[in-house]
């Protein structure tokens, strides 16, 4: 069972709490899919983290990020969460590869990332508390 905690904004969760609540109230008429779907609805409200993050520079899921690629001056600005969950398209996932090298770095840190066109250099420039609500 995994328990992971998946950050996601308070909204997005009674979201999900509503769409469990439907498809456990037409239990008997399921669909395999609908079945499917139901457990990975559980697992996501058992594991939600809705908190708000810590104004303290640290990257993590539910922070808005800012980062600059090699020495220039072209930058690009995600939330770190969970792409499946999050309706921000500006959402990058923890797994992606750069969301992974980023998470857990610190506002000026400078990290190398595997990209298709070879490593990529990027300093994190702001981590800043996305809205929780």
């Amino acid at each position: 069972m995994d328990t992971t905690a998946v950050w996601m904004p308070s909204a997005t969760l009674s979201a999900l709490q509503a769409e469990v609540f439907d498809l456990e109230a037409r239990a008997e008429a399921l669909s395999l899919g609908q079945i499917a779907r139901l457990a990975e609805l559980r697992a996501l409200v058992r594991n939600a983290d809705t908190g708000a993050k810590p104004d303290d520079g640290l990257v993590e899921p539910g922070m808005l990020v800012t980062v600059r690629f090699g020495s220039g001056d072209d930058t690009e600005t995600f939330l770190l969460g969970d792409r499946g969950v999050l309706a921000d398209a500006r959402a990058l996932s923890p797994s992606s590869p750069l969301g992974s090298a980023v998470d857990g770095r610190r506002v000026g840190d400078r990290v190398n990332y595997a990209a298709p066109n070879g490593p990529i250099e990027v300093t994190v420039l702001a981590a800043e508390p996305a809205s929780a609500g």
